[in-house]
């Protein structure tokens, strides 16, 4: 998908920097920064002790005085590599940072358009979204599609952000300001980080919007597979679920979905036990169930429900809709 003609150029004190997490992508990587326009002013490759000597393979042939190599002495994972990369943007001073694969999947003409939100003070944090255009969706293997359509709902559940789709997408753009206030040294490093970012930047409050984009697919090897990893991004996807419920409505705020919640679940959890041990006993005498106790089953299961339901609804009402970096309290904190 080819970037809209009107684009923003950065002002002079907008400086973009783009990091690129290295791990066996030399037949790709330098088609990758050469495709990376004017706009960005540094490009950091992070050599995530790659046994293809990335990192060495980029300083001998990227003539390109905007590149930095850093190397890790242990492999961390695609999120460490990330990580590394922020950590380096933010210290040279960088205003939004940019994360693409080295791979070729991610066409670097987009930037612009991942970066515009961001430097309008629209949002904190774009991604992008194969999903949008659906005459493209034929270029993603159907093993992709499904698992990402799971993982989508999963990560909607555990990170809040109701209106996003495709968590795996790794084409994303943050600005500084609200990644200076990511815990680097708690977010997931292998596959799972950017299902781990979301959740860490809707507890911060920041903005996250989709970017449309369309799947490209050629001759590059992925080394996530969806079918191997789904169960176990479920499992810390319910995890991060439960953590963000602590976060959100009893350590930093109560409110009435605070107790919409507990309550829903404790008289669902009421009503089903309750109604199927009366079942049991009915069938065993092989009597008819009272109406009382159907009544008495039945009425905790739907106030239950209901209350669940109003607390579904408070929640993916309550997306961060104000930027986080346009708050004063973050602008002042940076400035000292």
């Amino acid at each position: 998908m080819n970037a809209p003609d009107n684009k923003t150029p950065a002002a002079p004190t907008e400086r973009i920097a783009v990091v690129i997490p290295s791990y066996r992508v030399t037949r790709h990587i330098l088609g990758v920064i050469a495709g990376i326009g004017p706009e960005v002013a540094h490009v950091y490759v992070v050599d995530d002790r790659c046994p293809d000597g990335s990192g060495a393979f980029v300083r001998a042939n990227c003539q390109d005085a905007r590149v930095t190599v850093l190397e890790h002495a242990e492999n961390q994972g695609v999120g460490g590599a990330v990580m590394t990369g922020y950590r380096a943007a933010i210290a040279d001073g960088a205003t939004v940072i940019v994360k693409i694969d080295g791979d070729g999947q991610m066409d670097a003409s987009l930037i612009p358009v991942f970066v515009a939100p961001i430097l309008a003070g629209e949002a904190d944090y774009t991604k992008g979204n194969r999903f949008f255009n659906l005459e493209r969706l034929s270029a993603m293997p159907p093993v992709r599609l499904f698992g990402n359509a799971m993982l989508s709902f999963m990560t909607k559940l555990s990170s809040g952000y109701w209106h996003l789709f495709d968590p795996t997408n790794g084409y994303t753009a943050i600005h500084a300001d609200a990644a200076r206030y990511l815990p680097f040294d708690k977010i997931s490093k292998r596959y799972f980080f950017e299902s781990d970012m979301l959740f860490r930047l809707n507890t911060l409050g920041a903005v996250a919007v989709d970017v449309p984009m369309d799947a490209v697919y050629g001759d590059e090897v992925s080394n996530l597979k969806v079918s191997q990893v789904i169960t176990e991004f479920a499992a810390k996807n319910v995890r991060n679920f439960f953590k963000r419920l602590f976060y959100n409505y009893y350590l930093r705020n109560l409110s009435v979905a605070s107790l919409e919640l507990p309550i829903g679940v404790l008289l669902t959890t009421f009503g089903v036990v309750y109604g199927t041990v009366q079942w049991i006993v009915s069938d065993q005498h092989d009597v008819a169930t009272p109406a009382g106790s159907v009544m008495l089953a039945a009425l905790p299961v739907i106030m239950g429900v209901q209350l669940i339901l109003a607390f579904l609804n408070y929640d993916i009402a309550s997306v961060p809709s104000r930027p986080l970096h346009k708050k004063t309290l973050f602008r002042r904190r940076r400035d000292d």
